[in-house]
């Protein structure tokens, strides 16, 4: 570990500034961390030494919103030459209450996706992942479904009644929010969610021999940032309630954890999705078992759309 390097999205606040203070108490020798501001990153780097008493922290600014700010900070790291051992794709945002599209169409809490896999894949091309590097994804609880107030699309129903059972086409859609898709910013998130868990497992069956790669639930947080732009509803009501029960929340720190827990995980458990017990959003993660996450048509359709999106591709 103390010769390894970590790089972190979103991390100049919540989950991935909780993360890099962990992988700098695990002993990596170099923390990359990103934001979207490159004051606040450096700001946060700054910081970050401050709080650890380590001079480990680099810091690079990444808009996932941006393909060309992707491929800018993918060069940064070329220049740099020095491959990754642990790929923290932490960044994401619950929806806004009014539907946002960024300057590419995408749906605002799709977009993280499209820029981490843009990451991933540049990095893949450049050779700037080691060859045991290990690739966590922040994933969600919705996903696995059961969460009241949270619904994802049934894909195989939508695909078959709007676009002639062409899955691709319906996440492509779900990703756009366009046409046939009815904005419910809850809804919407556990979409997002979802096709996360299914293009780490497309993802895994891409990668070389000896890397992993996982989705992960930080499970409930709720303070940080990123329920900033949630719904009034679920700001006001929901997290509140959750708030009040024993088990149901905990700390960005121990939240964060779970990330820097599944960075150890082996091949075997590669593409999985880890989540908290069903009804739970706290505790032990375990992989989530549900059907409709282990559907490789759903998979495959979710990888190729976010590749058709992204314009991003593995050979």
């Amino acid at each position: 570990m103390e010769h390894s390097i970590a790089l972190v999205t979103g991390a100049t606040s919540g989950l991935g500034y909780a993360a890099a203070r962990l992988l700098a108490a695990k002993g990596y020798r170099e923390i990359i961390v990103t934001g979207r501001s490159l004051a606040q990153i450096q700001q946060s780097a700054a910081q970050l030494a401050a709080e650890t008493k380590r001079k480990i922290f680099t810091s690079l600014e990444l808009n996932l919103n941006d393909p060309a700010n992707v491929q800018s900070a993918v060069a940064a790291l070329v220049k740099q030459g020095q491959p990754v051992d642990f790929l923290l794709l932490n960044a994401g945002l619950v929806p806004y209450k009014q539907r946002v599209l960024t300057a590419a169409g995408v749906e605002a809490s799709q977009a993280p996706l499209i820029g981490h896999h843009q990451l991933t894949v540049g990095l893949l091309h450049a050779d700037l992942l080691s060859p045991n590097a290990r690739i966590v994804i922040a994933g969600a609880e919705p996903a696995r479904g059961g969460v009241p107030m949270f619904k994802y699309t049934d894909l195989p129903e939508f695909a078959t009644r709007y676009f002639e059972g062409d899955r691709t086409a319906a996440v492509e859609a779900l990703i756009h929010n366009g046409p046939n898709v009815k904005y419910v910013p809850n809804n919407t998130y556990a979409d997002a969610k979802l096709i996360i868990a299914w293009w780490t497992a497309a993802l895994a069956r891409r990668l070389p021999s000896g890397m992993a790669v996982y989705a992960v639930s930080p499970g409930g947080a709720t303070a940080t940032k990123v329920v900033r732009s949630a719904s009034p509803l679920l700001k006001y009501v929901f997290i509140p309630i959750v708030n009040l029960i024993p088990g149901m929340n905990q700390t960005p720190e121990v939240a964060a954890g779970r990330y820097i827990q599944a960075s150890q995980f082996g091949t075997d458990e590669s593409g999985q999705f880890f989540a908290s017990a069903p009804g739970k959003f706290s505790g032990p993660i375990e992989v989530q078992q549900q059907p409709h996450l282990h559907d490789v048509a759903s998979q495959e359709a979710a990888w190729q759309a976010v590749v058709n999106v992204s314009g991003a591709n593995l050979s």
